[in-house]
């Protein structure tokens, strides 16, 4: 008969998965910056890169509080998210479109981060880990500020230059 799992296996179990997610993000971060034409947006992909290194090393704090090593399960969700932005970025890329396409692909990241890290402090708060909740936390609240930036980049010029067919280096 399989052992009974609890919150707390599903709490370490998805630690786990966002740790794997999270060293994903800060390459996806870094492949952005590169491609994208946008100033703004090459700054905000590079400068949340170097923030998503700071969430693997809270995401190792909280794997300390639990008193386990800091190890990875790979994360379904990220690999499928992160192989959907090749795509595009091979569709798109060097196109009017390719800073919208990216900012959708750094949304896409963005909202499974939130969807996660909401779930953990939740869980970790319900599991009395005070110092947990508040790293995770503040790493959610991080994930919510990259996601309004990117909107932001697109509604202040990406998205009308990529309907124009004009791209951010010829605007």
């Amino acid at each position: 008969m399989p052992t009974e799992k609890n919150l707390s296996d599903a709490f370490y179990e998805t630690l786990k998965d966002v740790y794997f997610a999270e060293k994903q993000s800060v390459k996806a971060c870094k492949k952005s910056a590169k491609a994208a034409q946008s100033p703004e947006l090459k700054k905000a992909f590079t400068d949340h890169a170097e923030e998503s290194e700071g969430h693997v090393e809270r995401l190792v704090q909280v794997f300390e509080i639990l008193g386990k090593p800091a190890r990875g399960k790979t994360c379904d969700a990220m690999v499928g998210i992160t192989a959907e932005m090749e795509e595009d970025l091979e569709d798109f890329g060097g196109t009017a479109a390719a800073d919208a396409v990216l900012i959708g692909c750094g949304q896409a990241i963005e909202h499974y981060e939130i969807a996660r890290y909401g779930m953990l402090k939740t869980w970790a708060t319900q599991l009395g880990m005070k110092d947990a909740a508040t790293l995770l936390d503040q790493t959610l609240q991080e994930e919510h500020k990259a996601d309004a930036l990117l909107t932001q980049i697109a509604e202040a010029g990406v998205n009308a230059g990529a309907e124009e067919g004009r791209t951010a280096a010829r605007a």
